[in-house]
């Protein structure tokens, strides 16, 4: 934790971290969520520890229970960072995935960039990422055992959802402004949980597309994990059949008349162009812009990318 040095120079003491209780209280709409993804009415405790200020926004470390239980404990603790804006009024407030490497710098430049034009910004640590990894484990997000990286990306869903919650549960967030952003893996969570969350209104998908089991197939990562599937006596089509529940595209009909955002690249060689087509054509066709870029090199356009997703969120600030 951040001490507090006072301008005579004395170090304050530290300050306390902000305990509470926060309530997902569902909707009738809640009853046509896939039941993968439901969620009962629940309260749930959160810790909120101070750790920095800026000129515009400070930042907290927020801790809650997974409404998902898995037989990892550190899995089961949602660990997040709270960029809150300052300023008065209500704010609107977006959780904000990172990429399937765990460059956590990228998420938080972009969580930042929000809370200085006054979005709220929730930047959530996915299972078995940061804290959340057991140390020593083999456990990953996504691996070889296949049912267990299903459990993780509804697990995902689930986190994301109750995250959204808790941001409007906040007085200073307005919680019919909610919406949820990702690059990469988290483009694709965010694609899928803004598809069957019913509270979540608004989606910027970056590097993300549909037909899960085609990418997880063909991307580069896999090709140890496609063996030893293909090996064991099953086919792409066994594969295609268990990815399907949690596939943004299976959902991707309920994305129509939310507000959303999509950015890919023309020559991205994990997320194919034709996966981000088919995912922008399901969703109804929402403004989409394409860099002429892979998906390692679209790192050549973040800023820009970063300037489109902030503008998007930051057209629901109150003048």
């Amino acid at each position: 934790m951040h001490a507090m040095i006072l301008a005579a120079g004395l170090i304050a003491a530290a300050p306390v971290p902000e305990r509470g209780e926060a309530t997902f209280r569902p909707t009738a709409a809640e009853a046509a969520v896939p039941e993968r993804f439901r969620l009962p009415a629940a309260s749930f405790g959160f810790e909120c520890e101070p750790l920095l200020a800026t000129a515009s926004y400070t930042v907290s470390a927020v801790r809650f229970a997974s409404p998902i239980t898995t037989p990892d404990p550190e899995n089961n603790t949602v660990h997040a960072e709270y960029f809150r804006p300052l300023g008065g009024g209500r704010s609107p407030a977006v959780v904000v995935l990172h990429i399937l490497g765990a460059d956590f710098a990228l998420s938080r430049y972009l969580a930042a960039r929000l809370a200085d034009r006054g979005v709220a910004a929730l930047f959530l640590k996915l299972p078995y990422y940061g804290e959340r990894r057991p140390a020593g484990g083999p456990q990953r997000f996504l691996s070889a055992d296949v049912e267990r990286s299903i459990l993780a990306m509804r697990q995902g869903v689930c986190d994301v959802r109750r995250a959204a919650a808790w941001l409007a549960n906040r007085p200073e967030v307005d919680p019919a402004k909610i919406g949820v952003t990702g690059i990469s893996l988290g483009g694709i969570v965010s694609a899928l949980t803004a598809a069957v969350d019913p509270a979540i209104g608004r989606g910027a998908f970056l590097l993300a597309g549909g037909d899960l089991a085609r990418i997880l197939w063909q991307m580069p990562e896999g090709t140890r994990y496609r063996t030893l599937w293909l090996e064991s006596g099953r086919s792409f089509d066994d594969f295609r059949a268990l990815v399907a529940p949690v596939d943004p595209l299976t959902y991707a009909d309920r994305l129509v008349g939310k507000r959303l955002l999509m950015i890919a690249g023309t020559v991205d060689e994990v997320i194919p162009p034709s996966s981000a087509r088919a995912l922008w054509d399901a969703a109804g066709r929402p403004p989409i812009h394409w860099y002429a870029c892979g998906h390692y090199s679209a790192v050549g356009f973040f800023l820009p990318a970063v300037r489109q997703t902030v503008e998007f969120f930051a057209a629901d600030v109150p003048r």
